[in-house]
């Protein structure tokens, strides 16, 4: 099938590309309140962006947090409507000494793409954009009905959306959600994310005495919060990761034999993997499972710090009054948070050592989520892609967590396809973050055959 919006692009590419170094140019560090006027910048970018699209009903939306931004185009009656979610919000760039170019001046060398946002998630929501407006400017009107969503707090908690999202149900209504803010799985390889791990992101806070006491005059006859917490976190899981809270895998379903194949057909090297990935000298997790099974398809518990005591230069010799864990569990389909939760949360109490006490607070808790690959728009987003990279299209799943994804199956009832045209080494979060061109052209491209393959 030719990709009638080819030649757009194609007429197009150097004004394309300035709009998107143009919106890469603009600083909006979300988690940095200095940097508020510059994500209010980049809505209305946004929302300017919208608008010379064709798409109607255009609004910067205010919240207690960041700006929302929606507009919509529904004029195919009878088609099915996608609602496109992408967020304008950036990371920090720190560390700036290593980045090669400054992060908000976008460089292209080699290529790629080089600036804060370009891949995560600037670079691939103005694909949404600039494929409706290829659309239109082929065809003059759309083959199905489109909503955009895109906010500005993703990488700081996205409370707003979550908090928007419950409220407007009727407005938001749509067949499917299209997000692309993942990855292909190889160079060129068209990939399609159909399952996503949840997460429960939690606190476990220890104390021992009542305050920080002299180790000298106290030590042997008062309870240590560290020494505590340490033993506590060491029960969580054993050797071969294998977590011991009782009852967390009595509602893991396995992958499917033949999503289990089809991983074993990717381009998957363990030995450099190992090496150039984790830079471990061994990998670890539970045996008997592949590499992909354990990031994608099993449970997980994972200790990201632990703050409490002296640790200023010097010699200070105390027996802490506190200690804090930051504690995750990943959770795969079928896993309800609340169930883990509770769980968690006992397992705590039960083996909380003499003298300790200890509280858990759940930061977060979001369920996981998977897409059946027989959808009829999966088909058409399988189609759309492989025609377009000139490849089979693959699936395979997330071992991170989308919590919007999650807000959508459970207020909207819909699916989502996770359609991303990210590189593996594109340095999300990272210093000289990047994105191919091609893959931006290519992503513009796809969009719109896709929604014209959905359309029809």
């Amino acid at each position: 099938m030719p990709l009638s919006t080819q030649p757009f692009v194609d007429a197009n590419k150097a004004r394309l590309l300035d709009e998107l170094l143009e919106f890469l140019r603009i600083p909006s560090v979300s988690t940095n309140p200095e940097h508020k006027p510059d994500v209010r910048r980049a809505a209305e970018f946004v929302a300017a962006a919208l608008r010379n699209a064709k798409l109607e009903n255009v609004e910067v939306i205010e919240t207690s947090g960041h700006p929302l931004v929606y507009a919509d185009w529904l004029h195919a009656p009878g088609k099915p409507t996608v609602l496109c979610y992408g967020h304008y919000d950036v990371q920090p760039p720190d560390p700036l000494d290593e980045w090669v170019t400054p992060p908000f001046e976008p460089t292209i060398r080699n290529g790629n793409i080089y600036a804060r946002g370009a891949t995560d998630d600037k670079g691939q929501v103005y694909m949404h954009i600039k494929a409706v407006e290829s659309l239109f400017a082929t065809h003059g009107t759309l083959p199905l009905n489109v909503k955009f969503l895109i906010e500005g707090e993703e990488e700081c908690g996205g409370e707003a959306i979550s908090d928007y999202l419950p409220k407007n149900i009727s407005k938001l209504k749509a067949d499917v959600a299209l997000v692309s803010d993942t990855e292909l799985y190889a160079e060129g390889m068209p990939t399609l994310c159909v399952g996503l791990r949840g997460l429960i992101y939690t606190e476990i806070e220890a104390r021992g005495p009542m305050r920080d006491l002299h180790s000298g005059v106290y030590g042997g006859a008062a309870p240590n919060a560290i020494f505590g917490l340490v033993e506590l976190l060491g029960k969580l899981k054993d050797a071969d990761g294998h977590i011991k809270i009782p009852g967390i895998y009595d509602d893991v379903t396995p992958p499917t034999p033949e999503e289990k194949h089809s991983w074993a057909l990717l381009p998957f090297d363990e030995e450099e993997y190992r090496k150039t990935e984790v830079g471990s000298t061994v990998l670890t997790g539970e045996p008997g499972f592949s590499v992909m099974e354990r990031t994608w398809a099993r449970p997980t518990l994972e200790v990201h710090g632990i703050v409490g005591g002296y640790m200023s230069p010097g010699a200070k010799t105390v027996i802490p009054a506190k200690a804090t864990a930051k504690v995750s569990i990943r959770l795969v389909p079928a896993q309800q948070p609340e169930k883990i939760v509770a769980a968690y949360k006992q397992f705590v109490a039960d083996n909380t050592p003499r003298g300790i006490t200890t509280e858990v607070r759940v930061l977060s808790a979001s369920a996981a989520n998977s897409v059946n690959p027989d959808h009829p728009a999966i088909h058409c987003a399988a189609e759309a892609f492989a025609e377009v990279l000139g490849r089979e299209t693959v699936f395979t799943r997330g071992g991170g967590s989308i919590p919007i994804v999650g807000d959508f199956k459970t207020h909207l009832g819909i699916p989502t396809i996770l359609m991303g045209f990210s590189n593996p080494d594109d340095g999300l979060h990272s210093p000289n973050e990047k994105y191919p061109v091609a893959n931006y052209y290519a992503g513009i491209v796809t969009i719109a055959h896709f929604f014209e393959k959905y359309g029809r």
